[in-house]
């Protein structure tokens, strides 16, 4: 039968980082994007830009660690302070090194400020979302454009502010102005119209969207979503200088570079005579200085070759000289292997002749012992030690005394002859146990 889920559970042991881990999934899928309201505590914004505090009710003992790192803390448009009432949109998170719960901001209004943030906030996190506003589909501004296109109001001071940094900077760039009010609600559908107008002519090399400071009202129209689209469409590079420095809107999250004012805009759009001289003076500085260079080894290369054809004598004795070099090299080569060769076959005849006188002393030895048995085994050698060897009448030797008898005439064959002799009697030998009674 198949254990319980519960039973199961019971013994599953967490490491604690899993542990952790999965508090923070299980916080993420059940608060994912969330607002909170709270009074602002131990508020503190260190070098690196980002904001960190704490939220708690008022007379309430709970206490909410948050963190608003730097690229959404510098979207706030307020100071804000301890004690202040605010409310902060984000997500709850863990943070992992301490296992502590903590609310990631990402937006922050003044409690009762109406809805145009959080209007602001929803639709930045829908379009980004789709990725509208990814890095990589930034694109590099031109270096040096031949012209430039703004769209702005007329009347705006933002467009005097451009005229006059072009005018100051690089009065050589063709300016164009797209008019279009930049406020208002008929202000998106003329902005859209600009934008696209300016799309279709492709007449400039770099676009500007600017205006001038104001309230976040004031500059809704560059949070238009319709606005939004048709900055980010555009099939040349733009600059979005909407507002002050500390104005944020959605056409600087679409645009390619986001500058602080309309000036800045200006200012980045187009390098200034002076900078421009300065990089050519620059540039003109180095090259003389890699001409110089490269004519001076172009000069020394030529000198060489210079003296090397103007003395082939010389060439050719020195060519001549490594030839007898050579030739005496090999001569020594050859004689001193001719020398080695004759000094190895002298060794080896040595060895030969050693060898071979070996050989001879050997078998010199063997062929006087096989003769010495040879001579051992004649049977003269042992007559002439006083033996004799006895022949019957029809000449097969005499080997036992049953073949003879009492009057046999026997031959005897001695060292230096033969003898003829006669049997007088015959006495066996009792120890060889013969019967001669019947020779008898």
């Amino acid at each position: 039968m198949a254990e319980s889920s519960a039973a199961v559970g019971a013994r599953l042991v967490w490491s604690v980082d899993a542990l952790v881990r999965a508090v923070a999934d299980a916080l993420s899928a059940r608060f994912g994007a969330c607002t909170v309201r709270g009074e602002i505590v131990a508020l503190s914004r260190p070098g690196s830009g980002h904001c960190y505090f704490s939220l708690h009710d008022a007379g309430g003992a709970a206490l909410l660690r948050c963190a608003m790192f730097r690229r959404n803390a510098v979207l706030i448009d307020f100071v804000p302070r301890d004690g202040q009432l605010v409310e902060v949109r984000g997500r709850l998170a863990v943070y992992e090194p301490r296992g502590e719960l903590q609310f990631i901001v990402e937006a922050m209004r003044p409690a009762g400020d109406g809805a145009l943030l959080e209007r602001f906030l929803r639709l930045k996190a829908r379009l980004e979302a789709e990725g509208l506003f990814d890095a990589a589909r930034k694109r590099p501004l031109p270096a040096f454009p031949r012209s430039v296109g703004v769209v702005t109001s007329v009347d705006a001071a933002a467009l005097r502010d451009v005229a006059a940094a072009f005018a100051r900077r690089a009065p050589h760039i063709r300016v164009i102005v797209y008019p279009s009010p930049v406020q208002g609600t008929d202000a998106p559908a003329a902005l859209v119209d600009a934008l696209q107008r300016a799309a279709r002519r492709a007449e400039v090399d770099l676009l500007l969207v600017c205006r001038g400071g104001g309230s976040l009202e004031d500059l809704w129209a560059f949070n238009d979503e319709r606005v939004v689209r048709a900055i980010a469409a555009l099939p040349m590079p733009s600059i979005s200088g909407v507002g002050h420095e500390t104005d944020v809107t959605l056409a600087d999250f679409a645009a390619d570079v986001r500058a602080a004012t309309p000036t800045a805009a200006a200012e980045l759009a187009a390098v200034s005579n002076e900078e421009a001289g300065a990089r050519l003076a620059g540039l003109a500085s180095l090259l003389r200085r890699r001409i110089d260079a490269a004519q001076d080894r172009h000069a020394q290369r030529l000198d060489r070759l210079t003296l090397r054809l103007a003395k082939p004598a010389e060439v050719v004795r020195l060519r001549g000289r490594r030839v007898e070099r050579l030739a005496e090299r090999l001569a020594t080569a050859t004689r001193h292997l001719a020398s080695r060769r004759v000094s190895q076959t002298a060794d080896v005849g040595a060895r030969l002749q050693r060898a071979l006188q070996a050989t001879l002393q050997r078998r010199a030895q063997r062929l006087e012992l096989v003769a010495a048995r040879a001579r051992a085994l004649d049977p003269q050698q042992v007559l002439t030690r006083g033996y004799a060897w006895l022949g019957g009448a029809d000449g097969r030797p005499v080997v036992s005394i049953a073949q003879v008898e009492a009057g046999s005439k026997l031959e005897a064959v001695l060292a230096d002859g033969r003898a003829g002799v006669r049997v007088i009697d015959v006495h066996p030998d009792a120890r060889a146990g013969t019967d001669v009674r019947s020779k008898r």
